[in-house]
Formats: C-alpha cells, structure tokens, sequence
C-alpha cells in the first residue's frame, strides 16, 4: 500500500456569491491523493483543499512536500498494521528537515495534503471521517448532527446594508439561528449600522458575531469595544494584529462579553502565546484556529489537547474555514461547532447535496471519507484535479 501520485491545482475563490465583485484576488489549491488501494474498480483517492482566507500553495506543495511522501519508504506512512495510511506518520514525513518556525506559508500546504490523507484513510477503512477520526483517537462514537453558523457579511462594495440584509435573510431561511458579519475596514458608525441591519434579521444581537479581521491597532481596538460591549454581541473576533497580544490583553480586560481569536495563528508554538499573552478568559472566549492552514488536521488536534489540558473546555473551540471538512473535526474531537460559508468561496461554498439545517444543527454525510463527493461544486473542482 502506497500513494503513488499527487496532484495539485490553484483556483480563484471569492468571498461573494458573485464571483465577479472583487476580492483581493484570494486563490486555493486543490490537491489529489493517489493510492494504489482499489475500490470499485478505481484507485482510493483523497482529496483536499488549502482551506479559505489565505492563498494557493502550490510552489511548496509540488517541490517540498509532496516529493518526501512520493520519496518516503511505504511502510513509513501506514499505520501498524499496514492496512492503511497513518496521516499522523505521514505529516511527520512532509516535516522532515522542517526548522523550527516559520509557520506563515508552509503550514497551509502541509495543512492542505494532510486533508487529503485523512480523506484517503477514511476511505480505506470505508468510513465517514468523522468516525475514523474518532476511533483513532479513543474518543465516544461522534454525534450524527453538529453545531453551525453562517459565515459571511463582507462589505459590498454598492448598496451595502441592503445587499447585506438579504444576505443574512438568506441564512435565516436556510435554517441558522446564529450569523458572523465583518466590520473594521469603514468608520465605526458605519460598521454600527452594518451591526443593525444584520441583527434586525437575526432573534437578537446575541445571535450575531462580528469580526474585525484583525483591522483595530493599539488606540482603536479600545475604543471599538467600548462601543460594541454595550450590543451584547455573540463574539467580538480577530480585533488587532494576531501577535499583538498586549492590545488584545488590554480589550480582554475590559470588554465584557466572549472575544474570539486564532484564526490567524498557525501552530501549537503560536497557540501557547495566544494563551499565556492574550488575556482570554477560557470561561467565555472562543477558539478559532483553522485545522488546515494550522499545519492540518494532525497538528489542530496537538492544539486542542494542550489547551484542553491548560482549562480550556472542548466547547470554545469553533474551526475557521467554513466547509465540509470542519463537519467531521467538530463531531470527532467533540468541540463547540462549525462554520459554514453558504454563498462565498465557491466551489466549496455551503453544504454537501441533501444535507439541510435545521435550528442551526446539521446531520453529517455518512459516506466514507470527507464527502466532497456528493458535494456537486466541489466535485466538480477536484474532477478537474
């Protein structure tokens, strides 16, 4: 048993559901995991995909990490066994000669293949991911439904509060009881009335997060939580610079509903100065590292058992990224819930084919693997991988 070919592809993505509106330019790469396993007549194949927010990795993909598990002795990636692929022995193959640090571009295309692993392993063993996942690590059989909100509200560049009331209308009747909106690139009375609008179409602003995109320096992060801490917002996220934990620390101190952070933080290494620097408050702040761009799946997991045994508790871990795979890592580890993008980052935009909300829950696929099968815009990419 043995991968006997990757490939890989960059594609545009855009943070609307028309693709034409700009976007800063945002990409993704696709990648193909070929085993030489037969199912059906075909070769067992994972599929994974660089996540959303950063951009594509191919350079790194195809000359770095792809050649040491083309190049690694076969019985090196697979478990004990030998009946399948092991991703955790397979990540520390592509981090072979890795230095310590550096983790702003590489971790993405680690993060990228090791989600092709896992698919690939769920696969052979001929279960949903979630499932696997959960075997492997000695955890209960994971739920049949978790947890979601609707990722989104990025400011249009024409008509704005109208554009975005329909557009958090659109997630109410999909069937999410609880929404995230992004503010910090206009006047604050600007993003106030964004806030409004958004919240008017939800229960309450309890319901509705915000997300600054780490936009707020030193003298404007206190002064928009001042102004926010009074709405009763659901959580306040990404305020100042990732690495600026004195002014996060300062936020924290004062503002007194739940802050959330970490989307933009890329290992354990990061994860433990977020904790000991940030000021966050495990009793009511939330978690937001992204299990691919944080060196993938294999190393999310690493994150969330240290800060689970620093106090954590396992419900404020809430995964960046918005798709199908972020399904699968919230039922197995048992954490807060997943996002999902219903109408931006297209092909990977919303849910798999059947697959409904309802009072902000969803069931999970139960087709071996991730999914992306049965998810039509999705599959279509990876076809073309």
């Amino acid at each position: 048993m043995r991968i006997v070919e990757i490939r890989e592809r960059s594609i545009a993505v855009s943070r609307y559901a028309d693709p034409a509106m700009p976007s800063g330019g945002l990409t993704t790469s696709l990648v193909a995991v070929v085993t030489d396993v037969m199912r059906e007549g075909s070769p067992v194949v994972g599929y994974g995909f660089a996540s959303v927010g950063r951009f594509a990795q191919g350079g790194l993909i195809r000359e770095r990490f792809a050649p040491r598990l083309l190049n690694a002795a076969p019985a090196a990636l697979l478990d004990n066994a030998g009946t399948n692929l092991d991703p955790c022995r397979a990540w520390r193959a592509m981090m072979r000669g890795e230095k310590p640090g550096g983790h702003g571009e590489r971790c993405v295309a680690v993060g990228t293949l090791d989600m092709a692993i896992w698919d690939a392993a769920a696969k052979i063993a001929r279960m949903p991911l979630h499932r696997l996942l959960a075997e492997r690590l000695g955890n209960d059989a994971p739920p049949r439904r978790v947890r979601v909100y609707a990722g989104g509200g990025y400011s249009y560049p024409q008509a704005d509060l109208a554009r975005l009331k329909d557009e958090i209308r659109a997630f109410v009747d999909l069937g999410f009881t609880h929404a995230k909106i992004k503010i910090g690139s206009a006047p604050l009375d600007e993003d106030l009335r964004r806030i409004d609008t958004a919240a008017a179409e939800l229960t309450a602003p309890s319901h509705l997060a915000v997300d600054a995109m780490n936009a707020y320096g030193r003298e404007q992060a206190p002064a928009a939580a001042r102004e926010l801490g009074a709405l009763g917002l659901w959580w306040f996220e990404d305020i100042c610079d990732p690495l600026d934990f004195d002014t996060l620390s300062e936020v924290a101190s004062a503002y007194p509903h739940p802050i959330a952070a970490g989307e933009a933080l890329f290992s354990l290494a990061e994860a433990k100065l977020l904790d000991r620097h940030g000021g966050l408050r495990p009793t009511q702040d939330i978690l937001l590292f992204d299990p691919v761009h944080c060196y993938g799946l294999t190393h999310y997991i690493e994150i969330v058992s240290h800060l689970t045994a620093q106090g954590w508790p396992r419900t404020a871990f809430w995964p960046h990224g918005g798709h199908l795979f972020s399904l699968h890592v919230v039922a197995a580890l048992g954490v807060g819930g997943a996002e999902i993008n219903p109408l931006g980052f297209k092909p990977f935009r919303g849910l798999a084919s059947g697959m409904e909300i309802a009072d902000g829950f969803v069931s999970l696929p139960d087709a071996p693997g991730i999914g992306f099968e049965l998810h039509d815009e999705a599959w279509q990419a990876f076809a073309q991988t």
